[in-house]
């Protein structure tokens, strides 16, 4: 299974960005799919995640600001950040829960930096 995430980048306080993650290869299903993030110095922590059925999950830090959507045809996630702070600066990793042969395995993209600054 291959993720590929984009739209990350630089934006200014108070901004928005909106990161996409496809997911290609051998799956017979996605029940979740989500991003983390992790900052400099910083433990990755969980920013939202989204079940085949359409139930969220957010940390609290994000709550009101970022939602979160997935297109199950095109096994594609996707992230909308609006309000961005200068904390919310950091590596954003998608991943997703893929069911094979019985099984859940969990697998991560690479990363997309995303950079609020004025």
């Amino acid at each position: 299974v291959q993720l590929q995430a984009s739209g990350g980048g630089s934006v200014q306080p108070g901004g928005s960005l909106r990161l996409s993650c496809v997911a290609s290869g051998s799956m017979f299903s996605i029940p979740d799919m989500g991003w983390y993030r992790q900052a400099p110095g910083k433990q990755r922590e969980l920013v939202a995640t989204i079940s085949s059925g359409g139930s969220t999950n957010f940390g609290d830090s994000v709550k009101g600001r970022f939602t979160i959507s997935r297109d199950n045809a095109k096994s594609t996630v996707y992230l909308q950040m609006s309000s961005l702070k200068p904390e919310d600066t950091a590596v954003y990793y998608c991943m997703v829960v893929v069911m094979k042969g019985g099984y859940e395995y969990d697998y991560w993209g690479q990363g997309t930096q995303v950079t609020v600054s004025s």
